[in-house]
């Protein structure tokens, strides 16, 4: 806590006092133009990721940057992906997992889970369609590799999952909303983003104006570990598709 109480002091004497105006406007509203979904742990940090400054970015946080589909839970993310939406008037969804993700570690054995965690299991089988295309479609990986296929893949049935609410399938219709699927990879510090066209994570730039398909199950097959030479750091999101 002294750590926390001592960075409050510093904030308010250094970030703030420079920022004041900002500060400021903001306490008359906010208009964020993104919604940004993201994992809870503690090495992923939105703002700091996209350099954002307060206001900017409108951010969900849980274990996984999961999103149960439509009706099929009574947590905060519905709600708060509506209020995004309808309210803030977001026209840009970025949902973010990362490399060496806890919750999808837990969903690759989520039978272990039931007993010591059943209420972290529970949340995961949200993720029950990651795990099905997992098992099913990379059974020649396994380790480390199977963990980053999860990740990229989790990400991907995330953006299935929010096509299924209501608020953002009438703004998708109407041009008006745009999905985005990230990977964050802690230990370089890249951002990956899912290109539909070549069916590749690549570089933002080369992603960020085509927007994201729904895929169907089917249409998840495998090019099975099909990755760059192990010393570049692509090797995991490139061919995930």
């Amino acid at each position: 806590m002294h750590k926390l109480i001592k960075g409050l002091r510093q904030f308010q004497q250094d970030y703030f006092a420079s920022h004041q105006k900002l500060f400021e406007e903001l306490a008359h509203g906010q208009k964020p133009r993104v919604l940004f979904i993201s994992c809870s742990d503690s090495r992923v940090d939105p703002e700091l990721i996209t350099q954002s400054d307060p206001g900017e970015i409108f951010v969900i946080r849980n274990a996984g940057n999961i999103i149960p589909p439509y009706g099929a839970a009574n947590g905060g993310e519905g709600a708060t992906i509506e209020y995004a939406i309808e309210a803030l008037g977001v026209s840009e969804i970025v949902v973010c997992g990362h490399s060496h993700c806890g919750a999808m570690k837990g969903l690759l054995k989520i039978k272990e889970l039931e007993d010591k965690m059943p209420l972290v299991s529970r949340w995961l089988e949200h993720a029950e369609a990651t795990r099905q295309v997992v098992l099913q479609n990379y059974s020649p990986c396994s380790g480390e590799d199977l963990l980053e296929i999860a990740v990229a893949e989790n990400v991907l049935t995330q953006i299935d999952n929010l096509r299924t609410y209501p608020c953002v399938r009438a703004k998708l219709n109407q041009g008006s909303l745009r999905l985005h699927a990230w990977v964050y990879e802690i230990e370089t510090g890249r951002i990956y983003a899912y290109d539909p066209q070549t069916q590749e994570y690549v570089e933002p730039e080369s992603a960020w104006n085509r927007p994201t398909p729904a895929l169907t199950l089917p249409q998840r097959q495998a090019q099975a570990c099909a990755w760059l030479p192990p010393e570049q750091s692509e090797r995991i999101y490139r061919g995930a598709r």
